[in-house]
C-alpha cells in the first residue's frame, strides 16, 4: 500500500488526511506542518477516530521532512489562505516561496513522488512545484477543477431538486473568476442540463460557480476546506487504485488547445503514475475564446512569479 504525505495541517490539509484515512486505501499518511505539535495533535485525533469509523490507515504528525521519506504521493496545501478582499493573485508572493521551499524539502527524501498542489493561486503554484521538482509533467498537477465542478454540480442539484450524484459536468481554465464552466458538457442522468433549466438560471449558476470560493470567504472569513480536502483525497484515491478517472485537473499543456508551457485546468485521465492523458474536447468558438482569456490571465500571474525569481 502507498505512503502519502500531506504538507500543511490547517483546515484543508487536515481534511485531505482525514478523508484519505477514511478511504482506508493507503498504509500511512504523514501530516507535516511547521507547527509540529499541531500536526501531531491532528494526526492523533484522527487515529483515535479509527476504531469508531473502522479504518486502519496510520497517520503521523510531524515537522520533520525525514519522516516523508519514500512518499508515493505528496499533497501540498501549505500557504496563506485567502481572506476577505484578497484575490488569489494577491497570494502569489508569500505562497510561491512556501510552495518552492516545501517542494525542495520533499525532493530531498523522495526520489519520484507524484505531487498534487492545492495551494493558491493554484495554476501558478503548480507551475512552481513542477519547476522546482524537475519531475515529469504527468507527476505534478493541481487540484482545482474537481472542486469547481463540485460547486457547479451542487448549485445545479439545489436548483433542480435532484441528487448531485446524477449530475456530470466539466469545467476548464484557471482556478478563479476566469474559469470556464461548460453547460454543453453538463448532464443530469444523461439528460442535457439545458433541457431542464432556463438559460437565465443556468447562467446565474455559472456566475455563482466562478465566484464560489469568494462566496465562502465572505461567509467564513477564510477559504473553504471540506470540499477542497475531499477533492484532493479523491485524486489520491484515483491514483492509488489506478482507476483511470476522468477529472478536470490543473495540468501542463504542450500544445493542447493551442497552449503550451503553462498549467491550466483541463480534463485528464488520472491513474497509476499520475496523468495518463490530457483529453482534447471539441470546444466551439465561444468556449475556446473563454479558455484563451482564462489562459491569458494565468500567463499574467506566471509573469509576476517569474519576475520574483523564487526558483
Amino acid at each position: 500500500m502507498s505512503k502519502v504525505t500531506v504538507v500543511g495541517a490547517g483546515n484543508v490539509g487536515a481534511t485531505v488526511a482525514n478523508v484519505l484515512a477514511h478511504k482506508d486505501i493507503v498504509r500511512e499518511v504523514v501530516l507535516l506542518d511547521i507547527r509540529g505539535n499541531f500536526a501531531k495533535g491532528k494526526a492523533l485525533d484522527s487515529w483515535q477516530q479509527a476504531p469508531i469509523d473502522s479504518y486502519s490507515t496510520r497517520m503521523i504528525g510531524t515537522d520533520d521532512y525525514k519522516k516523508t521519506k519514500d512518499s508515493d504521493i505528496v499533497v501540498i496545501t501549505a500557504g496563506v489562505p485567502r481572506r476577505p478582499g484578497m484575490s488569489r493573485d494577491d497570494l502569489i508572493s508569500t505562497n510561491a516561496k512556501i510552495v518552492s521551499s516545501v517542494t525542495k524539502s520533499i525532493m530531498k527524501y523522495s526520489k519520484s513522488p507524484i505531487i498534487i498542489v492545492v495551494s493558491n493561486p493554484l495554476d501558478v503554484m503548480t507551475y512552481a512545484a513542477h519547476k522546482v521538482s524537475k519531475l515529469p509533467a504527468n507527476q505534478v498537477f493541481g487540484m482545482a477543477g474537481i472542486l469547481d465542478t463540485a460547486r457547479y454540480r451542487a448549485f445545479l442539484a439545489t436548483e433542480l431538486k435532484v441528487s448531485p450524484k446524477d449530475i456530470s459536468a466539466i469545467l476548464m481554465g484557471g482556478h478563479g473568476d476566469t474559469m470556464v464552466p461548460l453547460p454543453r458538457y453538463t448532464t443530469v442522468a444523461g439528460i442535457p442540463v439545458t433541457e431542464m433549466i432556463t438559460t437565465k438560471k443556468l447562467n446565474a449558476i455559472v456566475e455563482r460557480t466562478k465566484k464560489g470560493g469568494g462566496e465562502l470567504v465572505k461567509l467564513m472569513g477564510t477559504s473553504a476546506w471540506y470540499a477542497p480536502g475531499a477533492a484532493a483525497a479523491q485524486m489520491v484515491a484515483a491514483i492509488v487504485r489506478d482507476e483511470d478517472r476522468i477529472f478536470p485537473c490543473c495540468a501542463r499543456l504542450s500544445g493542447q488547445y493551442g497552449l503550451r508551457n503553462m498549467f491550466l485546468g483541463v480534463p485528464v485521465k488520472l491513474g497509476k503514475g499520475g496523468i495518463k492523458e490530457v483529453l482534447k474536447l471539441k470546444l466551439n468558438k465561444s468556449e475556446m475564446k473563454l479558455l484563451k482569456n482564462s489562459a491569458d490571465h494565468v500567463k499574467d500571474v506566471m509573469k509576476t512569479f517569474n519576475k520574483m525569481k523564487v526558483v
